[in-house]
């Protein structure tokens, strides 16, 4: 049977509610991030990078949760979670996207944030002025740029899913994640009815269930 082996808060909830909608039989490993934030060192007897999701199918080890989603797809699919016409492009673009363009910027503003707070004290007033400016020369803007792009998307032919059918293909289990780390705040009014479309489904709901709630923010 498929193992996840399943890290709270991390794009381990990609594969969960993959596999729900799939209906694929699988059972779940869970780890906890250490007090720092970090994966906990278990990870590393399951593959050498330590990182999540990681699965196990038979003899086969996979990491990276893009790689993950095709591989479930190609072998349990069965025609489902496909792209059509000209949707094919659209997801091909978001299953890149959103870890090569989107999820680095939001990366960033984490690291900035939290840097600050981890500095010796007497340093931490400088360090936040310093990491605050960084944050708004090199993420901010940019994330503007990103919200725009992604709200026209959808607004265009009032799409409801990435790549413009009636259900989710690979290029929406990559991109939800990205907009629950961006957070709901900063999301425009198409980016938020996306993931209440998410968050409505039943899959999803039972994904929540077996992997347990998980906070980006």
């Amino acid at each position: 049977m498929l193992s996840v082996h399943h890290l709270n808060d991390s794009r381990s909830q990609r594969i969960l509610w993959l596999l729900e909608e799939l209906e694929v039989p699988y059972e779940i490993k869970k780890y906890q991030r250490e007090p720092e934030g970090f994966a906990p060192k278990e990870l590393l007897d399951v593959h050498p990078l330590g990182l999540a999701p990681i699965i196990t199918d038979g003899d086969a080890t996979m990491a990276e949760s893009g790689a993950i989603v095709e591989f479930i797809i190609d072998k349990y699919g069965q025609g489902r979670a496909q792209a059509a016409g000209d949707g094919k492009l659209h997801d091909l673009y978001f299953k890149h996207y959103t870890e090569g363009s989107l999820m680095p910027l939001l990366v960033n503003r984490l690291v900035y944030g939290l840097v600050p707070d981890r500095a010796p004290f007497l340093v931490r007033p400088l360090a936040r002025m310093l990491f605050n400016t960084l944050t708004e020369l090199t993420v901010t803007s940019r994330l503007v740029a990103h919200g725009a792009f992604l709200e026209a998307h959808f607004e265009k032919g009032n799409k409801q899913w990435v790549a413009g059918g009636d259900g989710p293909t690979v290029g929406d289990y990559m991109l939800f994640f990205a907009l629950e780390f961006w957070g709901l705040e900063a999301l425009g009014p198409n980016l938020k009815a996306y993931l209440q479309r998410v968050h409505d489904r039943p899959a999803y709901k039972r994904a929540i269930e077996r992997g347990g709630e998980f906070k980006l923010q």
